[in-house]
């Protein structure tokens, strides 16, 4: 089948979170949704910018010299660019923090609800 209509909606699993108590969610199944909402809005983000790249590119190529139609190519690039360091800068930003105050255990990204 070339095709699956499967849709896997969470990333992390509702079961390996140990959120369910005899089937019931309990608050612990917020840091789940959350890291979901994480995951995919940065997913999401890095194809959006992507495809502005492409736009952008299309739009270049297609520019024939035209002074204006070039510079708008170019802006799109360039803030298709912008946002795609802002994205990497802010990563870099939370791995730095994680590794000066917090010991480098690679917790920043688990959200937890009490230990």
């Amino acid at each position: 089948m070339l095709f699956s209509p499967q849709v896997y909606a969470q990333i992390q699993d509702w079961e390996t979170s140990s959120c369910m108590v005899d089937g019931v969610p309990t608050l612990k199944c917020f840091e789940v949704v959350f890291s979901n909402i994480l995951f995919l809005s940065s997913t999401f983000l890095v194809f959006a910018l992507f495809v502005m790249l492409v736009v952008g590119a299309i739009k270049y190529i297609t520019s024939l010299g035209n002074p204006e139609a070039v510079k708008k190519a170019q802006a799109t690039m360039r803030y298709a660019f912008l946002g795609f360091m802002l994205f990497m800068a802010s990563y870099l930003i939370l791995k730095i923090i994680d590794w000066m105050f917090l010991g480098n255990q690679n917790r920043i990204f688990q959200f937890k609800i009490g230990d």
